[in-house]
């Protein structure tokens, strides 16, 4: 099977992570200590940017 193609920075991720205050979190363990519940709120932070930026607000 192929590479997954990276849809996000890590630069956003880390921002993302910033503002939701997981980014300490993920220094220490990686990704992989985020809860379930703040990788859905950071998809929905990321989602929120991108409608943002397409549609000019």
């Amino acid at each position: 099977m192929g590479r997954r193609r990276q849809v996000m920075s890590d630069r956003l991720k880390y921002a993302l992570a910033e503002e939701l205050g997981v980014a300490d979190t993920v220094r220490r363990e990686g990704w992989g200590g985020v809860s379930s519940r703040n990788c859905g709120n950071l998809v929905r932070l990321a989602i929120e940017r991108a409608e943002r930026t397409l549609w000019g607000g």
